[in-house]
């Protein structure tokens, strides 16, 4: 059955560890284009930041970030889908990462802008995010109290940390929000770092990947999704073809999905080459 619309993650899957995007991995989806096939990234990146990288590497296709909470027009700006978080939603979130002692990331959508993350501090031991924070300065806003400054409903709250911390701080929320938000994990064992993003309900990468089925009147078995960590799991399990890279967290290979080779031996282009341009 042909493939008329291809969703794709980002980090761990068409980027290289480097952060590159492959002369392999970018021939093949201009092919695939050039064939008729749809092709959408769905990342769990802000959108400021994805956004930014798009430009760098000059990829002209939709883009949903935020996993699935903020679609935007790459154009204008112009904000097209928002499932944002109620305020009180995230106070509660920012109260129980404090009592936790676990860092975190406020994002805002601004007007035909980029966005702005929201910050009380960030631990001396994160370095990783200290790094991140440091790289989109200019995008940072540094409060006293996330909670007071807290005005307006914020995309998503971010926590990030060493893995066992942040996979027992995602159960006790688990345990203490219910269903108010969805919790999405990204996990990097090899660097002991844990990324979780809580968002709206309503967010997720497979709802997003499925209203642009709808939209397109793309019936879900021609759709592929590839991806390599457990916030691709819902687009994974939404279309028709999903694959898994190499690298793909081991949970996500046993669940009976495609697979292909890893994002530093051009895993996308083998997935298309193999599923769509044979």
């Amino acid at each position: 059955m042909p493939i008329k619309l291809l969703a794709l993650d980002i980090d761990g899957t068409l980027l290289t560890t480097r952060g590159e995007l492959t002369p392999r991995n970018q021939a093949a989806i201009y092919k695939a284009r050039s064939r008729g096939v749809q092709i959408v990234l769905l990342t769990g990146r802000r959108f400021g930041s994805a956004y930014l990288l798009m430009r760098e590497l000059r990829l002209d296709v939709p883009l949903i970030s935020h996993n699935g909470a903020l679609t935007k027009d790459l154009e204008t700006l112009e904000t097209h889908y928002l499932y944002a978080l109620s305020i009180e939603t995230a106070r509660e979130l920012i109260r129980n990462a404090r009592d936790f002692g676990v860092d975190l990331v406020c994002s805002v959508d601004e007007h035909r802008g980029l966005g702005k993350m929201i910050i009380e501090g960030i631990s001396e031991k994160n370095l990783s995010l200290q790094r991140y924070i440091e790289k989109y300065r200019d995008s940072v806003i540094e409060v006293a109290d996330l909670i007071t400054h807290l005005q307006h409903s914020p995309i998503q709250v971010m926590f990030s940390g060493r893995c066992s911390p942040i996979d027992q701080f995602a159960l006790k929320l688990e345990d203490l929000m219910g269903d108010r938000v969805r919790l999405f994990k990204t996990r990097y064992p090899g660097y002991d770092l844990t990324i979780l993003d809580a968002v709206n309900q309503q967010a997720s990468k497979g709802d997003s990947l499925a209203r642009i089925a709808n939209e397109q009147g793309i019936a879900r078995e021609h759709v592929m999704a590839i991806g390599d960590n457990h916030n691709d799991l819902t687009m994974l399990q939404f279309a028709g073809h999903g694959v898994v890279m190499a690298n793909a967290e081991d949970e996500l290979k046993t669940m009976g999905f495609l697979s292909t080779s890893s994002n530093e031996e051009d895993g996308v282009a083998e997935a298309i080459e193999r599923y769509i341009l044979k």
